[in-house]
């Protein structure tokens, strides 16, 4: 077997690989040897079927096995020997197509190899690390939210009005073409008005209707109605306004705080205080990574493959196209072609990338399995009912592994440069990590 090279510019690399026929012969008898004692033929005793009648019954299905195995060992051994990495999938193709056997096989092999990744002096890179500590006016505010959250409903003023948030309690009996149809009454419902929890265009109705008064609603129900016997029909909904009730805050006090799982309001304030703590640090966590990788980004330089930052830059371009073009939401539309600010955008991923993955081989950090299962549970609670099916397709697609493992992966290489570079605390307002993270969003 021999191996040429045909290419060598930058990180283009390319190879012819001749697998001699003798070779392809050699590796076919092999495979002959090895299955002959398990081989039972019309004739012969189990094992003892000769190899020539062996090699004419078996021998052209195996020398296409013979073929790509060669070729994989070829490439396999051309990878050890070299220390090449490929970028991409490499393209492999037989050239002497008019092959037939007891010809040599000739295959073409081309690549972009990964660039060797300089060096860099970590403990040199000096960063800043916001601090805030949760303040009693921002759980104070934390506070006020859930109350409103949790909001309660108290009776209006005799003779007031229903307004759009306000929830009116009602009896109701539908009917269609004058008959009560089933799943059609109820009483005592409380409904909130703009909850849009019934029938478009129910609620609407009932704005501006005080306790004691009777109204038919009139609707239509949806063409698409789940029930067929009532989709796009006309129903006239008596009702009967029992009380108008008004949205309030619900009391910050302990019963507040055992509504939302903890013992009292001072173990409330507690979680607030913590939560708060958690994201002020996350926020702080993302400035720092941008500072961090704005200096790599500056100061490591070296070769990018061509054909990673092209497909980057597509993808970037892709991407940013459906942003601008949010109604249309498959990918049957013309190629959008990649601008230089694309590609700009394109060589700072690639080159970021490319460092970290080389960083964290190197010092062997790794996903753990327990780490990936978290992150697909969290992803899977954003389909409701459907948490299974969607840990399914995770499992049977590669693809999508690697894209919710990525960013774990980078998470922890580059929590691996923040204990090695020099970091600075500076203690900050909300307000001023709150600015500092805007100016992350509008670069």
């Amino acid at each position: 077997m021999q191996v040429t090279e045909t290419l060598n510019e930058g990180l283009k690399r390319g190879y012819q690989i001749t697998v001699t026929a003798a070779e392809l012969d050699d590796k076919v008898n092999e495979k002959l040897v090895e299955a002959q004692p398990e081989i039972e033929m019309k004739g012969f005793r189990k094992g003892k079927v000769p190899m020539a009648l062996l090699k004419k019954q078996f021998g052209p299905r195996l020398l296409g096995e013979a073929m790509q195995e060669a070729v994989d060992g070829a490439m396999s051994q051309h990878f050890e020997d070299s220390g090449d990495r490929p970028a991409l999938q490499p393209d492999v193709k037989m050239t002497n197509e008019d092959w037939k056997e007891g010809d040599d096989v000739l295959v073409e092999m081309n690549y972009e190899a990964l660039p060797e990744i300089p060096e860099v002096a970590f403990d040199k890179i000096k960063l800043e690390k916001l601090v805030v500590e949760p303040a009693e006016a921002d759980v104070d505010e934390a506070l006020a939210n859930l109350a409103e959250s949790a909001q309660n409903f108290e009776d209006r003023k005799k003779g007031s009005k229903a307004k759009d948030g306000d929830q009116v309690v009602i009896d109701f009996k539908g009917s269609v073409d004058g008959e009560a149809f089933e799943g059609g009454a109820a009483e005592d419902y409380p409904l909130v008005l703009g909850s849009n929890s019934f029938i478009p265009g129910f609620e609407d109705q009932l704005v501006g209707v005080k306790a004691g008064e009777e109204k038919d609603v009139t609707v239509s129900f949806p063409d698409e109605y789940g029930a067929a016997h009532l989709a796009g029909k006309e129903a006239v909904f008596a009702c009967t306004v029992k009380a108008v009730k008004a949205p309030a805050p619900a009391p910050i006090d302990d019963e507040l705080a055992k509504r939302f799982g903890v013992d009292d309001l001072a173990a409330l304030k507690e979680q607030i205080t913590e939560r708060l703590g958690s994201e002020y640090g996350g926020a702080a966590r993302q400035v720092m990574k941008r500072a961090l990788l704005d200096q790599l980004d500056e100061t490591v330089s070296f070769e990018l493959p061509p054909s990673l930052v092209e497909a980057e830059a597509k993808q970037i371009a892709h991407q940013l196209w459906h942003e601008e073009n949010p109604d249309v939401e498959g990918h049957d539309h013309p190629e959008v072609a990649p601008t230089d600010e694309h590609t700009t955008l394109a060589e700072r991923r690639v080159r970021l990338g490319l460092l970290l993955a080389e960083l964290g081989r190197k010092n062997e950090i790794e996903v753990a399995d327990s780490e990936l299962t978290q992150a697909v549970m969290t992803q899977a609670r954003q389909y409701p009912g459907k948490e299974r099916e969607f840990f399914e397709f995770v499992q049977q697609n590669p693809g999508m592994r690697q894209q919710i493992q990525a960013p774990i992966f980078e998470d922890k290489v580059v929590d691996y440069i923040f204990e090695l570079a020099a970091v600075k605390e500076k203690s900050v307002s909300k307000d001023k990590l709150k600015e500092a993270v805007e100016a992350l969003e509008d670069e």
